[in-house]
């Protein structure tokens, strides 16, 4: 070999091994980062968050571009006609998209985004976002489904805690704490938490009234404070009885107390010089709950499934009003509000899935629920009449009791058929019967029955491009406590709201199309959503006046509509060489109408205005261990109203806005403070005498302000 051709061989050499190093180097790097699909599952691994150092699962989605869009916040679920929500009756199809080792949460109140910010990082091994449809997901439905899938192991275990503590604007200073165990034992997965946290609120506000003709009527200046320091008890267990079968048991219990104490100074100008009045209101409250659910699968050995689940719950909520006219210290009460309600739901829901044939697959199935309400609500004022003292000693007005009670039934099939690689249609059929029977002063009973389908159809134009559109006939289930008498928070001359038992379920045929497009590189998400809802038989307040009062109360008031677009866009601002800042803005534009019951033309919906705009800023700078960044939210202010029988209420808000602070230092601990501000919630509330706001005659015009001021936290976490 001669010395010239040495040096050579050696670059050579030296550039292939660079080669070697370089290929394995980016493929450390590529399996870093988010892949998505031939079924346009995008898959986030665990080592693409480790730089950040998260906490807890959430930490990890607030890291991914469009997260709020796939958590349901980017869109125009809910509202009018939707059988949609936490508080829906029964558990459907839909619900809670988010799944755990691809596998629904039996429970409601304990549904698998309850546990998010529960779930230590350490724990999970990929984050899935699932945008397509399948025969395979445990809930149908959603735009998109987030599946967090967890390590494995023969023996692990993980501790996540937290200590922090609140302060008020008024120097108010609250703690609280979370702890979560997260472990497997072979077979056997659990998952156990607690948490006490803060929610103490303290809210000033202050209410101008001015009579028709522009005259001062009088001034309130209004404090209340509100002394909640909820706890709650979760747990999570799961057993792999053999590879076809598998168990979970999840149980959750909750104490949110929440007692309130209100003052308020009331000038009256129509006096010279003016007269002040002291009201003082006491109102303690109690609120337990507890949840308890299971399921059990099987699978087949040709793939079938079958799952069986069930959930019981039961939430009591009890309350008194006790109102004083304060004088020199002397308390003399003139109004007793007591308000008691207890909801108890039971459901079981079974499903058999299985291939159709090669591109087809079906689900059929069954699910019962029962539901029952107590309720009762006593009201005694300071009449001269002869007092009780199962009203405060005041004299008896109002005592209301009443028992609701629905047995509902829904048979479903849900057929999914995958047309080709990029294009997916899922059908569904589901008929729905139901008993509604109400005891106590008012006995009735009455049966309901509902034919719902629903087609989603999605085509991936690219990989990266994706179009959805459904349609879907909903009906929403009724809210019980519209049955009975119940009590108004929001307006101090109303002491309670009269009930309806001939209250029908809203519906809707709803019409809603998407194009989502994912940026190369996971740089970002941007999507479009229109809708269409065609309502029938929208609730609001209708009439229910006697012969001596002017009352209201929600019931059915015809037909209606509701359209618009969404626009969310999530961007990592690579472009400008800052890939680790991440820009979210989401716009919603909407409009409605219903005919007013009492001015007989043409509206919006109550309390829907002209759509909501969102706006967010993170920063994770990792080579310094820390980010920041905020979240804003509002409603566009303009037009929105609140109709009812004798007063029109025009709504604005500041909106709210969320900053934080995030460091990683001393002990492998996470620091976060934070900075929460609501802003000020105005209402300009116009009364009307003598008649209905379409009969009556202006009265007087109420200008109010409150806010609960900024409050400032700090978190310290931590796991081992």
């Amino acid at each position: 070999m001669s010395a010239a051709t040495t040096p050579i061989k050696r670059q050579l050499a030296i550039a292939l091994s660079s080669a070697i190093l370089f290929a394995i180097a980016s493929n450390a790097i590529a399996q870093d980062q988010p892949v998505t699909d031939e079924n346009s599952t995008v898959t986030y691994p665990a080592s693409y968050f480790s730089q950040y150092e998260p906490y807890s699962v959430n930490d990890m989605l607030d890291r991914i571009p469009g997260i709020s869009t796939a958590r349901g916040g980017g869109g125009s679920s809910g509202g009018p006609g939707s059988s949609g929500g936490r508080n829906r009756r029964g558990l459907g199809a839909g619900g809670d998209q988010v799944l755990i080792n691809g596998k629904r949460v039996a429970g409601k109140g304990n549904e698998g985004n309850n546990q998010l910010s529960r779930i230590p990082a350490s724990q999970v091994q990929y984050i899935e976002i699932i945008r397509g449809t399948s025969g395979d997901l445990d809930v149908r439905g959603g735009n998109q489904v987030i599946n967090i899938v967890l390590l494995e192991a023969e023996s692990r275990s993980s501790v996540a805690y937290e200590l922090n503590t609140d302060r008020l604007h008024d120097g108010t200073y609250q703690p609280g704490a979370k702890a979560s165990l997260t472990g497997q034992n072979g077979a056997f997965n659990y998952f156990l938490s607690g948490e006490r946290e803060p929610r103490w609120q303290f809210r000033e506000g202050s209410e101008t009234s001015f009579f028709a003709d522009g005259t001062l009527n009088d001034t309130v200046v209004r404090e209340d404070t509100i002394d909640s320091w909820p706890i709650s008890l979760t747990a999570n267990l799961g057993y792999d009885f053999t590879d076809q079968d598998s168990a979970h048991f999840n149980m959750q219990w909750e104490e949110s107390d929440r007692p309130v104490e209100t003052d308020r100074v009331i000038t009256d100008h129509n006096f010279e010089p003016p007269s002040v009045q002291v009201e003082y209101d006491d109102i303690p409250s109690t609120s337990d709950s507890w949840e308890i659910g299971g399921d059990y699968e099987h699978i087949f050995d040709n793939g079938s499934r079958f799952k069986t689940l069930f959930i019981v719950n039961e939430a009591e909520d009890d309350s008194t009003r006790e109102r004083f006219i304060v004088d020199d210290g002397d308390f003399t009460k003139d109004l007793y509000l007591a308000n008691f309600e207890r909801n108890r739901e039971r459901i079981v829901r079974s499903s058999y899935t299985f291939d159709l044939a090669a591109a087809h697959n079906v689900e059929i199935g069954v699910e019962r629920a029962q539901t029952i309400l107590d309720s009762s609500l006593q009201l005694g004022l300071l009449t001269g009449d002869a007092t009780s003292p199962a009203f405060g000693s005041l004299s008896p007005v109002t005592n209301s009791n009443g028992t609701v009670e629905e047995i509902r039934y829904e048979y479903f099939a849900v057929h999914n058929w995958q047309i080709n690689n990029r294009m997916s249609l899922e059908s569904t059929i589901l008929y729905e019967t139901s008993e509604i029977t109400q005891s106590g002063d008012v006995s009735k009973s009455r049966d309901f029955d509902f034919v719902r389908p629903k087609l989603d159809y999605r085509f991936d134009i690219t990989p990266s491009i994706q179009f959805r559109a459904s349609i879907e006939n909903d009906v929403a289930q009724l809210a019980f406590s519209d049955f009975t008498d119940s009590i108004s928070d929001s307006d101090d001359d109303q002491d309670s709201i009269s009930g309806n038992p001939d209250l029908r379920q809203e519906q809707s045929w709803r019409y809603e199309a998407n194009l989502e497009y994912r940026l190369p590189e996971d740089a970002g998400v941007l999507s479009a959503n229109l809708f269409y809802h065609d309502l029938e038989d929208v609730i609001e307040k209708i009439d229910v006046s006697t012969d001596t009062d002017i009352l209201s109360a929600n019931g059915n008031v015809g037909d209606g509509e509701r359209y618009g677009i969404s626009i969310d866009s999530s961007l990592r601002l690579g472009f400008i060489n800052q890939p680790e800042m991440l820009l979210t803005a989401g716009l919603q534009i909407e409009d409605s109408n219903v005919t007013d019951p009492f001015l007989g033309s043409e509206r919006r919906l109550n309390r829907r205005g002209i759509g909501r705009f969102n706006l967010g800023f993170r920063h994770d700078m990792p080579s310094r261990n820390m980010n920041w960044g905020f979240r804003y939210r509002k409603t566009i202010s303009r037009d929105i109203f609140s109709y009812d029988i004798d007063k029109i209420e025009e709504i604005d808000d500041d909106g709210f806005i969320n900053a934080w602070f995030e460091l990683q230092g001393w002990a492998d601990l996470t620091y976060r403070f934070e900075a929460m501000d609501s802003g000020n919630r105005c209402r300009i509330r116009s009364r009307f005498i003598d008649g209905t706001i379409a009969t009556g005659i202006l009265n007087e015009i109420e200008d109010s302000c409150s806010t609960s001021g900024l409050k400032l936290a700090i978190k310290i976490r931590g796991t081992f």
